[in-house]
């Protein structure tokens, strides 16, 4: 078994995927074959890591292993050396099952010996780009690029996707010249683009009957603008979602129109009720309220009849192809692609029925999408209970195939969509226009992120899982749950939304002016409390027994926004900091030789003697560093940067008893501390409260 696993590495395999091909007894003979074959016509050293790659997808492809030996020498002796050569071969020994294997055919099906040069790349790419070269300039970079990768590719069957890719931006980048300023910013008239005038913004594809599915459109909304807000129900909103909630639904209100919550249910795998309820709450929770809750899981069957139509049409075929195959820009053409639409429609038909295993089919849309990638994934096999359809459906529809579709179905006039959707734009408009129905427009918007913290939901999820944090709403974390934990004003959140504005470009944002707007908020809102972190008691000797009662005001600076009341007994707390028994140059706080007034009280007190004797949760950034998930900065990943001092618990602070009834998540400015808000963890008999900003921008004060 070692032996083997040693094999195994040797051809570039990891140890855990080696250890993982051991499981499996057939694989593991017969890769274990393909390398010993191999080393015949190479030594044993000769099987390089590019070679070993063809060998183990060779070996775990293979359904006749009689035609292990032929392939194996085929890729030892370098005429098998891309995976897109692999796939013809595999093809070729699957549809010839007789011998012997007729060399010469096989070797032109597969490409072998023909070598693709740079000079054909180039005029192969310049043909092309020479047949579009009108639209390519009236819409420079707007065009859609995989167009032209597509074209390429074809005429060079056997050439490397990298490098057409690479040609193909090279020569754009000549016929165009850098991106501009109005390459990277939509033109004006795109953002005052009124419902019905969609046809106007550019890159819209406008066809036959553009004009006629406008009309209907018009006609159920009234020319009402729509938009959406389409979370995935698989972890907790964060700040970035803020900026899109405040997008979508305040685009719809200042055009009096209306706006979508959709929960974009297509993965059950990862859903759980939880992330529902907690989608809805932070929605509304910023102060918005949806026109209605939709989940894309409402349109499963029209979905499903769209995808029967869109086979019907010659645009979808049911494929074999694994995910591993279908990773980057060399995943190589389906063999499938061709198949007749009658058997995809019949092979569709099973793939409902449950009649084949998890990836072992999928459906695929005959396109190809803006980054050069062919034929995207429309519908998958997943065996796992839906949480609004239960065991109904086996298979489920993708995002770059559910998306367009829901938003024309709900009559969506602005799909409104951070920047990194701006790939997928053309695939948006192709698969509304190709099924003939109505076609919203998209505008992409740069997303929003924040410095000194993560927001990845993976990453998120290693910290809860880790005991880094405690769950979604740790404080620490800027998911919105937290933040309104941590006692952010959901004002102060659309502020900071509105302030950051709406670009092209992303944003990245300094913690410091979130908390900014919250002290913006907080100032006019959060009543004034007194509260001692590290409290100090001090005994007033000459002050009687009985208390006294003094009214504080609620916000000293208008006091007729009212006032509470405090006691005031011969024993009084202060801070440890604020008493020194060593007079220092500059300190103005209590010392033996310094007496100091009492806010509030009107009363100066001295030091006579001094005794010496034998919760709060304060919060602070997270990370260390300020783009935690950058490799450059953090190169042992996020998890090593964490700040060991990110959570402070003082349980033995002090507050006045006016905050004595307070309710979860109020929030009160404890004077020369910061402002706090109550826990939803507290309890009648220990209030909880955490720091949410301190009074001013340099966290190192308190």
């Amino acid at each position: 078994m070692a032996d083997t696993l040693t094999l195994f590495t040797s051809i570039g395999l990891s140890e855990q995927k080696a250890k993982e091909t051991l499981k499996n007894e057939a694989l593991s003979s017969a890769l274990k074959d393909a390398i010993t074959q191999a080393q015949h016509v190479h030594g044993v050293s000769g099987v390089d890591k590019a070679m070993g790659v063809l060998l183990y997808n060779m070996a775990s492809r293979l359904k006749d292993t009689k035609r292990l030996a032929f392939l194996s020498d085929s890729i030892a002796q370098r005429k098998i050396c891309t995976e897109l050569q692999l796939t013809a071969a595999l093809d070729f020994v699957k549809s010839h099952p007789q011998d012997p294997i007729n060399q010469k055919e096989f070797d032109e099906a597969c490409g072998v010996g023909l070598v693709i040069t740079p000079e054909q790349i180039e005029d192969a790419v310049e043909s092309v780009i020479k047949k579009h070269k009108e639209q390519l300039l009236k819409e420079r970079y707007r065009f859609n690029m995989g167009l032209l990768m597509g074209e390429a590719r074809s005429a060079l069957k056997w050439a490397d996707g990298k490098v057409i890719k690479n040609e193909v931006d090279m020569q754009v980048l000549h016929l165009l010249g850098p991106k501009t300023e109005a390459d990277l910013e939509k033109k004006p008239k795109e953002d005052v683009a009124v419902n019905g005038e969609n046809y106007t913004t550019e890159g819209y594809v406008v066809t036959p009957n553009t004009m006629a599915l406008l009309k209907k459109h018009l006609e159920i909304t009234g020319g009402q603008i729509r938009t959406r807000f389409p979370p995935e129900p698989n972890g907790i909103l964060h700040i970035g979602h803020a900026k899109a909630i405040n997008f979508n639904f305040g685009y719809a209100k200042a055009n009096n129109g209306i706006c979508f919550l959709r929960y974009d249910d297509t993965n059950p795998e990862k859903e759980e009720e939880k992330y529902f309820t907690a989608i809805k709450d932070m929605v509304e929770w910023l102060g918005y309220k949806p026109y209605a809750v939709t989940h894309a899981s409402d349109n499963f069957q029209q979905l499903y009849d769209l995808a029967v139509d869109l086979i019907r049409r010659g645009h979808a075929y049911v494929c074999h192809q694994k995910g591993e195959e279908l990773k980057g820009h060399n995943a190589p053409p389906s063999p499938w692609r061709d198949r007749p639409i009658e058997e995809s429609l019949v092979l569709f038909e099973r793939m409902k029925k449950g009649l084949f295993a998890e990836g072992e089919a999928t459906l695929r849309m005959k396109m190809v999408m803006e980054d050069g990638k062919m034929d995207p994934v429309a519908y998958r096999i997943k065996y796992t209970p839906h949480h609004c359809t239960g065991d109904e459906w086996c298979i489920y529809p993708t995002y770059d195939y559910t998306h367009c579709l829901c938003d024309s179905i709900e009559n969506i006039t602005h799909s409104l969509c951070t920047k990194e959707f701006q790939a997928r734009r053309s695939s948006y408009y192709w698969l509304c226009n190709a099924l003939d129905v109505y076609c919203p427009v998209q505008w992409e918007y740069g997303r929003l992120n924040l410095t000194y913290t993560v927001v990845s939901k993976r990453k998120i999820i290693k910290l809860v899982e880790s005991g880094i944090v405690r769950d979604w709403d740790d404080p620490r974390l800027f998911t919105l749950t937290a933040l309104r934990r941590r006692g952010f004003p959901p004002e102060a959140i659309n502020n900071f939304c509105a302030r950051v504005g709406v670009t092209v470009s992303q944003t990245t944002t300094e913690p410091h002016l979130l908390e900014s707007c919250v002290r913006d908020v907080l100032n006019d809102t959060a009543p004034r409390a007194m509260a001692v972190l590290e409290p100090l008691k001090v005994t007033i000797i000459n002050l009687p027994e009985n208390s006294l009662v003094l009214r504080v005001p609620d916000f000293p600076a208008n006091e007729a926004q009212g006032s509470h009341t405090v006691p005031f007994t011969r024993t009084i707390f202060i801070e440890q900091s604020d008493f020194r028994e060593v007079m220092e140059k500059g300190y103005k706080r209590l010392t033996p030789e310094q007496p100091v007034g009492l806010r509030h009280a009107g009363y100066v007190i001295s030091v006579q003697k001094v005794i010496k004797p034998a919760g709060q949760v304060h919060k602070q950034p997270q990370f260390q560093h300020k783009h935690p998930e950058d490799p450059s900065e953090v190169p042992n990943g996020f998890l090593s940067d964490i700040n060991p001092n990110s959570l402070q618990v003082i349980s033995s602070a002090l507050v006045d008893t006016s905050v004595k009834g307070a309710k979860v998540f109020d929030k009160f400015q404890f004077e020369r501390v910061g402002y706090f808000s109550l826990d939803p963890d507290s309890t009648a008999d220990k209030l909880i409260f955490n720091r949410t900003v301190t009074l001013k921008e340099d966290p190192g004060k308190i």
